[in-house]
């Protein structure tokens, strides 16, 4: 599948985990690189990497990773064709992808069109288009609320719709329209705290996202939290799918912490409904959808489960997601022992073909993506700041770690970042083959440091430890 007919230089306008996984992409395919990076990410594993198979030439200093201005000055000064987001930062920026591909000098932005990205980032747009194509979507508003008495009369029919139901605690979800990774979410179960509740989202919605547009949804209880890994090629017409995840295993914020793919096992695990038939539905509806727009590039498109095995569309994330490395474990392709799906997105974000159909695609075994985190989960996930003295995993065959977290010095944990340290992925044949694994890699995990106090070192090791036995179960 490796095509790349044209030589491009790539920026990598990210840092940490994700950078050393697109450096290594990019080598995988023979292309230049170029990297970024600042005084407090200056100990990053990311950054020695990219001097190490690039030279000083493949790492530029700047201020800070949010100003545009400086990536496409350093895009300019490097000679770099192409650049890439990663997650985070302008992943699912579509100014900022418009303003790479419109410029005196395009740059070849590395994920969907920006045209794609605006329309899917728009929850509500989402919302009607799955509705259109009589894609299940969650009760609610399907349109961005500004008034609230408006948005309190959806409310209360949504009360009333709960307690029809037999639900005897109701609770609607109040959104930032504009937000995602569970940012701008708050609960509900009483109607008269609902106006109180609408303003702050909406106050906080118009600061982070200068969009004060408010969604109310029905509350889903007990649900399990799937994704639909989508590769589509520039034309947005050979779309295929790289199967489902299951991403339920969230801190109280609603950040992921274990994924696993498949999404549910039936083979290894009864569930109280036709779970086969749930995950062909998603991945259909997604792909569905996916044509539809055209869809360029990779995406996800994330479920919501019932009790009953009943799905929703919650949102769809135009760009690579942390948990890609999880699908790509358990996924073959002809005469490619290891699937890299980050290489290809750069591969088709640069134009080339899929090489493939959905019949090459072959699905084997069971992955389990941990995500390795300073943080104390029984402080709220608080985030731990303060020294890594050691870090270390054994090495198996079944197990990849991702980190930007060196093993060989101490490294203080930057407190303008996010405190995640690494990603560990273990494959099984199946499903308790899996866990045994996951939990022999977090016993053999060793993570010692201390912050200024002299305090040891949090994470949430044992916390995924304790998470794993349950995995798939519904």
């Amino acid at each position: 599948m490796k095509q790349t007919r044209a030589k491009h230089k790539v920026l990598i306008a990210n840092r940490g985990e994700i950078a050393t996984r697109i450096i290594r992409a990019c080598q995988q395919l023979g292309l230049d690189f170029v990297c970024v990076t600042t005084k407090e990410d200056a100990a990053s594993g990311h950054c020695r990497l990219a001097e190490e198979l690039g030279g000083e030439q493949a790492l530029y200093r700047i201020n800070s990773y949010y100003d545009p201005n400086e990536m496409f000055s350093v895009a300019d000064a490097s000679g770099a064709t192409a650049i890439h987001p990663g997650y985070g930062f302008y992943a699912e920026d579509h100014r900022f992808a418009r303003r790479a591909s419109e410029r005196s000098r395009p740059l070849i932005f590395i994920g969907p069109s920006w045209a794609v990205i605006r329309d899917l980032g728009d929850k509500i747009n989402t919302k009607r288009l799955a509705r259109s194509l009589n894609i299940p979507t969650i009760p609610g508003s399907d349109r961005p609320l500004y008034d609230e008495i408006e948005a309190e009369g959806i409310a209360e029919a949504l009360f009333a719709f709960q307690v029809d139901q037999g639900q005897h605690k109701p609770v609607v979800l109040v959104k930032a329209s504009a937000g995602g990774g569970g940012m701008g979410i708050e609960e509900v179960n009483d109607p008269d705290k609902f106006r109180s509740t609408f303003r702050r989202v909406r106050n906080y919605a118009k600061r982070q996202f200068r969009d004060e547009g408010v969604l109310v949804e029905q509350r889903i209880f007990d649900f399990n939290h799937l994704e639909v890994q989508i590769v589509a090629e520039r034309s947005g017409t050979n779309i295929v799918h790289f199967g489902t995840r299951n991403c339920s295993v969230q801190s109280i914020g609603r950040q992921k912490r274990i994924e696993v793919a498949p999404g549910f096992t039936p083979q290894f695990v009864t569930y109280s409904f036709d779970a086969a038939s749930v995950l062909e539905a998603v991945i259909d509806h997604s792909l569905a959808m996916a044509r539809e727009v055209r869809y360029d590039n990779v995406g996800t498109w994330e479920w919501i489960v019932t009790p009953n095995g009943q799905p929703f569309l919650l949102e769809v994330n135009t760009r690579i997601q942390v948990e890609n490395g999880v699908s790509a474990i358990v996924s073959r392709l002809p005469d490619t022992k290891h699937v890299n799906l980050i290489a290809e997105q750069i591969r088709l974000g640069l134009g080339d073909t899929l090489g493939y159909t959905q019949e090459d695609i072959v699905f084997d075994g069971v992955g389990i993506e941990y995500r390795i985190i300073a943080e104390e989960p029984h402080n709220k996930f608080a985030p731990w700041v303060g020294r890594i003295e050691r870090f270390s995993w054994k090495e198996e065959p079944w197990t990849q770690v991702f980190t930007h977290v060196p093993t060989d010095r101490p490294y203080d944990i930057p407190t303008e970042y996010d405190p995640n340290l690494a990603l560990g992925i273990v494959w099984g044949e199946t499903l308790h083959q899996a866990r045994e694994r996951g939990q022999a890699f977090l016993d053999n995990l060793v993570l010692e440091g201390q912050n200024s106090r002299n305090e040891p070192l949090q994470s949430n090791i044992a916390y995924l430890r304790q998470k794993t036995e349950m995995l798939l179960m519904f």
